[in-house]
């Protein structure tokens, strides 16, 4: 085999030489192939890319908004007209289609677009005459120094969720994206590099688990961002908040999308299929459990089974694919376990992924399983996979008592014509994210993304106006310009007299 690239690291606003560090290799999970090297990051390079950070943000911190802005707005233009190179770089990393990636990256600038108004987001509040001469005014400050730990599913977008309202905020970054994925976030470091982003704002660093174990201890780092899995989230928020961090750690989901009787079938089935074999279910938001309400399960489950004998399945740079490949191999044999013990637990395999898998590559087929309960592992855990559960209830109360009483709660979805249940849905549904009729309701940049329950540890969702309270710590000033002196001690407790 011939020698791979490296994948180094990103500090002081240029490539960062690995040297002897150990490592991983990246594979094309398309094609089964390792077609780099990653090196892993210890306490060394952990301390420089802190270090790097912590020097560049005090200035940076005080520049002003408006350069800040116009760095930002170059930012989202070399982002833009890069990408199509960073969706080919995400399809061999990550092996989604080329469609997807484009999608992934268009929704990632649209959060870069919501930074570049920081000079507004950031405003304070202002009272005048509180009390006689004294007025009052708050500030939104920068953190310092931000450890971003991103996913494998989104090599773009959820890097730039943290890292945009960071950088704009006055912070500075310190990035490890998934070591399976690291091509795309040194991309997005040099174009921020390009844009104007001063050199130590944002640090790339690649590892594993012990790498990311570092970043949580690491002494001048002031908060850490992390996306995963829930077990992964709930180690993180305990790690870092008893090292005294900020932390918000978004956990994984089993999103639930219900369909009852009046719903449109066609517009739900099209819907079911999209969300829940798009990317290969590789996506918190996916629907992964149609919950199936009274008369409509054998007509909508029939309607879904038609649809995914449909699905292309192949590498994910084809254009006529619809479907690619998993991350790795390992987790393909972990998701077909699940296909395998759902099976023997009773459940019936109304489309079997297992029947198409190409020779080649981390493929699994779309997978339809009717007939799923609450007790099976399938209907328990989070798959990350083109796996499709149908639950039969008999109500719509079964099916609200359903989704409210699984772990998670990212988000949840309804498909029905009626608006008294809709209504009622988004009231009482224990979800941090709701679509009516839309399968996946990841929200505008505007608001803000994360779930309840153990989809989400920490107290607030990721970017949006969340992401800035995260990013930032507010100062409140009270002020007073006396004439002369007051000529007198008061020991009482200030009121506003």
């Amino acid at each position: 085999m011939p020698a791979l690239p490296a994948r180094p690291h990103f500090l002081d606003g240029r490539p960062w030489p690995a040297g002897s560090s150990c490592g991983g290799l990246v594979f094309d999970p398309a094609r089964g192939e390792p077609i780099a090297r990653v090196p892993f990051a210890g306490r060394a390079e952990v301390d420089a890319a802190v270090g790097s950070a912590a020097a560049a943000q005090a200035p940076w911190g005080e520049a002003p908004l408006g350069r800040r802005a116009e760095i930002m707005f170059a930012f989202r233009q070399h982002v833009l007209g890069h990408s199509d190179e960073l969706a080919a770089l995400v399809t061999t990393e990550q092996g989604k289609t080329l469609a997807d990636a484009r999608g992934e990256i268009a929704r990632g600038i649209e959060v870069l677009e919501y930074a570049c108004g920081m000079p507004k987001l950031l405003q304070g509040a202002h009272s005048s005459q509180l009390a006689t001469g004294v007025d009052a005014h708050s500030l939104l400050q920068p953190l310092g120094v931000v450890a971003a730990i991103t996913p494998f599913n989104f090599p773009v977008m959820v890097p730039l969720w943290t890292l945009a309202g960071a950088i704009a905020c006055g912070n500075a970054v310190v990035l490890k994206p998934s070591e399976k994925t690291p091509g795309a976030a040194l991309r997005l470091a040099a174009l921020a590099t390009a844009a104007g982003v001063p050199p130590g704002v944002l640090n790339v660093i690649h590892g594993d688990h012990t790498t990311a174990g570092l970043l949580l201890a690491h002494p001048g780092i002031d908060a850490v961002s992390f996306v995963g899995s829930t077990p992964a989230a709930r180690q993180v928020h305990e790690r870092a908040t008893a090292a005294g961090k900020r932390v918000q750690a978004l956990g994984g989901a089993k999103n639930h999308m219900v369909v009852l009787p009046d719903a449109d079938l066609n517009m739900a089935a099209d819907a079911a299929v999209s969300a829940g074999f798009g990317a290969a279910g590789e996506r918190c938001m996916a629907i992964s459990v149609l919950v199936a309400v009274g008369a409509v399960a054998d007509r909508l489950v029939e309607a879904v089974a038609q649809r995914i004998r449909t699905i292309r399945i192949g590498a994910g740079s084809d254009p006529d694919v619809d479907m690619g490949p998993l991350i790795s191999a390992a987790h393909r044999e972990r998701v077909l376990g699940y296909v395998g013990r759902a099976a023997a637990q009773g459940a019936r395999l109304v489309s079997d992924g297992r029947m198409r898998i190409p020779a080649q590559g981390f493929f699994v087929g779309p997978t339809l399983i009717d007939h799923v309960t609450p007790a099976m592992d399938l209907y328990r855990d989070e798959i990350f996979g083109p796996v499709l559960s149908v639950v039969r209830v008999p109500s719509f109360d079964a099916a609200l008592e359903l989704v409210n009483s699984h772990a998670c709660g990212n988000g949840a979805a309804l498909f029905t014509r009626d608006g008294g249940a809709a209504r009622r849905f988004e009231r009482e549904v224990q979800a941090g994210m709701v679509g009516i009729n839309v399968p996946i309701p990841v929200p505008a940049a505007q608001f803000s993304f994360g779930g309840w329950k153990s989809s989400l540890y920490g107290d607030l969702h990721i970017y949006g106006p969340d992401g800035i309270r995260f990013l930032t710590r507010t100062k409140v000033v009270t002020t007073r310009w006396p004439a002369a002196a007051p000529g007198r001690l008061d020991l009482g407790f200030p009121t506003q007299r």
